[in-house]
């Protein structure tokens, strides 16, 4: 059954939060595609993923590079999913209907929590997974780690 995870982000940004989310489903075996809400978003995403930690990066590609279907993480502005993935991250302001999300075992949404038209989205968008009859968590920032704060 399809799951979405609402990151409500406070303490610490997108870019130190996505690579470790993005980690942990390599980690599992699953192939995830990152929807961006803007192209300068994608593009600041392109580039902190291969440099995100000097010892390490996260394999991936866009529409610009060859092979999408070979990559483990994929980046996007669109529907599109050619590499197959099992989970979808929906950033920076990236939207998805709760009909597309139950097509992939994941959903994560992470959202700014310091925009408070971003927070009203996210909430917006939790009542619509609920009402769908989706699983769904919700996890804030506190004291430097993710709390769940809600479930359905």
């Amino acid at each position: 059954m399809a799951e979405v995870l609402f990151y409500h982000l406070t303490a610490s940004p997108l870019e130190q939060n996505l690579p470790f989310l993005l980690e942990k489903s390599l980690e599992r075996g699953w192939k995830v595609v990152v929807r961006c809400g803007s192209q300068g978003g994608l593009a600041a995403l392109d580039t902190h993923l291969w440099t995100y930690r000097d010892e390490s990066f996260l394999p991936h590609g866009t529409a610009a590079g060859p092979h999408p279907e070979r990559q483990p993480v994929y980046l996007t502005l669109g529907p599109e999913v050619p590499n197959g993935a099992d989970v979808l991250m929906l950033v920076d302001g990236a939207r998805a209907t709760p009909e597309e999300m139950a097509g992939f075992a994941r959903t994560c949404l992470l959202f700014d929590g310091g925009d408070p038209d971003i927070v009203q989205t996210a909430r917006a968008d939790w009542k619509a997974v609920t009402a769908a009859g989706l699983a769904a968590k919700y996890w804030a920032q506190e004291h430097g780690r993710w709390v769940q704060k809600a479930s359905s």
